[in-house]
């Protein structure tokens, strides 16, 4: 079925944005707190300490990796205690939004808060920040001492991100693709596009005031076997799409995959690839750091060898250069963690970090041959991207999608084919086993053809979709590669 179109990457002009933000404002009761001027008097009074944009910053120009966990509870109390108990062991906050708000379904987020209440504990796998409106939210920064970004999965984040940037938070995580191909089922893909359009010329608007806001596009996608090059594309795509907007700060991101050299190439190609991009599009004016997704697949339950993980990701984020690492816990297999567990999460990843922070310069024939295969990927979509959208980069990304041309693993979107199928090699990189309508040069096709035939012959089996499920299942096995069994 052929989507709107009419998705274009162009600034939304104040007329427009203004006729939208009334709608957005009174779709929720809490929107008629939202006023932008307080909004940025309040932004303009938050100290250098509090803001995002300057941590990043600062880690740039000095080489130092910024630790954040995840976390977000139902009540201001509770997560104001969360947040303060995370703050010593990290350097900048989350606010994790719930499962409710990320589907804009807020009377059900509301009697979450009621029954929390009730309760004394939470009953929500988030912070409501929707339905504790602005003062509420202001409540909450107000308790802190250091930075906090608004981290959800949304694909309508308009009203969310008013009532948070108006309050001061200063980094707000998302992307019309990153948080609805891997999240949503039956959002159409110009309309996520076009709401986060809103967004980031919301944040646009902060920045033509003096105020710099962070974006922060969703690296990870499902977190399951995703080649490096289909989330650096959506990386990229959404770059440019802030950067249009006005956003001048910018992180971009990437998920561990489980291969040290394939991970450190993934983000050192991440950045280059970015710079690319954003130059040759006409911007010059912006900060672009790099977050680093501590593993997003199954964990293993046992909590010794679940800090194993961490701490590989730890060392491969310190040898990629991340700007950014955001730190699992050691009960990632057991649900929602305790503040103890992501203490733990975050003191595993710190020591680490320390240890190796001056050895960090890993160079090898691995890392510079998986840079080469991810660029030549990625300009290979972004050329086709490029040509469906006539040099439009949101109407090319959204035909990019209806034709298979981009394609993101084991997502539930119906806006995505779901015909690339990755899979790993004998070293555990990922692979591509069918690629697809994805138009990967044949020289590259034929590279992870020989790559994933290697591992088949180690083990004595024919290549098959049976690889592909047993490495799904493999680390929580603490295995990388899912072998067969002996």
């Amino acid at each position: 079925m052929t989507q709107n179109l009419e998705i274009t990457n162009t600034r939304l002009n104040d007329a427009e944005f203004d006729a939208e933000r009334e709608t957005v404002l009174n779709s929720w009761i809490t929107g008629s707190d939202v006023d932008f001027r307080a909004g940025v008097a309040r932004q303009e009074a938050l100290q250098p300490e509090m803001r995002f944009s300057c941590a990043l910053a600062e880690a740039e120009a000095t080489g130092r990796t910024l630790l954040q966990p995840r976390a977000g509870v139902a009540l201001i109390r509770e997560h104001t205690a969360l947040l303060n108990g995370l703050a010593p062991y990290c350097d900048v906050l989350p606010t994790t939004v719930d499962a409710y708000t990320r589907h804009n379904r807020y009377r059900e987020a509301q009697d979450g808060i009621d029954k929390s209440r009730a309760a004394g504990t939470s009953l929500l796998n988030g912070f409501p920040a929707v339905n504790h409106g602005v003062e509420g939210c202001k409540r909450l920064v107000d308790s802190l001492t250091k930075p906090v970004q608004v981290r959800h999965g949304t694909p309508d984040a308009r009203l969310m991100a008013e009532i948070t940037l108006c309050s001061g938070f200063t980094s707000y995580e998302g992307g019309g693709i990153s948080y609805n191909i891997p999240y949503a089922k039956k959002v159409p893909l110009a309309d996520s596009i076009r709401h986060w359009q809103y967004c980031d010329r919301l944040v646009g608007r902060f920045e033509d005031e003096g105020i710099r806001i962070n974006r922060e596009p969703f690296g990870p996608l499902t977190g399951t076997l995703v080649p490096p090059f289909v989330s650096h594309v959506v990386a990229i795509l959404e770059g440019l799409l802030a950067l249009e907007q006005g956003v001048k700060c910018v992180t971009l991101g990437y998920g561990q995959a489980g291969n040290i050299a394939q991970d450190v190439a993934a983000l050192r190609s991440l950045r280059k690839l970015a710079n690319h991009y954003f130059l040759s599009a006409g911007y010059e004016d912006y900060l672009l750091t790099t977050v680093f997704h501590q593993w997003m697949g199954g964990f293993p339950e046992n909590e010794a060898r679940a800090s194993a993980v961490i701490c590989l990701g730890a060392m491969t984020a310190k040898y990629a250069r991340a700007t950014k690492i955001i730190v699992k816990t050691p009960h990632e297999a057991s649900g929602i963690p305790s503040m103890e567990a992501n203490q733990a999460g975050l003191q595993a990843t710190r020591q680490m970090v320390n240890m190796i922070s001056d050895q960090n310069r890993i160079e090898t024939p691995e890392i510079t041959q998986e840079i080469e295969i991810i660029e030549a990927e990625v300009h290979a979509i972004m050329r086709k991207i490029l040509k469906l959208g006539q040099g439009d980069i949101a109407r090319g990304a959204v035909m990019a999608f209806e034709q298979g041309v981009m394609d993101v693993p084991f997502a539930p979107a119906d806006a995505n084919a779901g015909k690339l199928t990755p899979v790993r090699d004998n070293y555990g990189a990922i692979r591509v086993f069918d690629h697809g309508n994805v138009p990967l040069p044949k020289d590259v096709i034929t590279f992870h053809q020989e790559k994933i035939a290697d591992r088949a012959k180690a083990e004595g089996r024919e290549a098959s979709f049976k690889m592909v499920v047993d490495d799904v299942k493999a680390i929580s096995a603490s295995k990388l590669i899912g072998r067969p069994a002996a």
